[in-house]
């Protein structure tokens, strides 16, 4: 896990992009502004720390309040990402996990024709940091960004999930702009390349070390 993260982070600092570190608490307004609440199917996979506090379940909230400045003050495109990891109420399962790491990759301010490229660009460009050679982007639907670009790898396994903008998310972040961006589980990018069948063995774990059982 470490070195597919050090290398992702080398691929993405050479092609232009900040790597930002934001807190693993979030606030329950930031999900708000996400339009997850109460009613919102991912809501009941938020782990809750207190009544407004939570352990972030994604890592799009915290990157739209830093982009909301960052365009602002920096020159277009803004290209940044972060890896970190994230928390979930998840069944246990082959392809799921409560607690996972994620790369996501934003560029903000780019023509809007350009896009679709770019979202295949970026798809390919970590793809390759992760040694995986064969992928395919799928059209598939979310619950938080309705119409999405799956990236879909090895055995049929999403490795990752990627959006454009504008979207009607952005509003209340108030920022106006065409951007893409893409969140990847290092987790299943791992799981991908090396042909597993289990999510568990590929994350932090006191059973593994770098998918290797450790009580035999």
């Amino acid at each position: 896990m470490c070195r597919l993260e050090s290398d992702l982070v080398e691929t993405l600092t050479q092609g232009g992009f900040v790597q930002v570190a934001t807190p693993i608490l979030m606030a329950k307004g930031l999900l708000a502004k996400m339009s997850i609440d109460e009613s919102h199917p991912l809501f009941s996979q938020v782990l809750w720390v207190d009544k407004g506090r939570c352990l972030r379940p994604m890592l799009a909230p915290h990157l739209y309040y830093l982009l909301k400045d960052l365009l602002r003050v920096w020159q277009k495109p803004v290209r940044i990402f972060e890896v970190g990891p994230c928390f979930r109420k998840e069944s246990q399962g082959a392809q799921h996990a409560s607690e996972f790491t994620m790369l996501n990759v934003v560029e903000m301010g780019l023509p809007e024709q350009e896009r679709g490229k770019r979202l295949e660009e970026l798809a390919a460009s970590v793809c390759r940091a992760a040694s995986i050679e064969h992928f395919m982007l799928k059209r598939e639907s979310s619950v938080v960004y309705g119409e999405t670009r799956d990236v879909i790898a090895g055995e049929e396994i999403e490795v990752g999930s990627g959006a454009m903008g504008p979207h009607p998310l952005d509003k209340a972040w108030r920022i106006n702009e065409n951007w893409v961006g893409i969140g990847f589980g290092l987790e299943r990018l791992l799981m991908a390349r090396e042909n597993g069948t289990s999510l568990s063995r590929m994350g932090r774990s006191l059973s593994y070390l770098d998918g290797i059982r450790l009580n035999l």
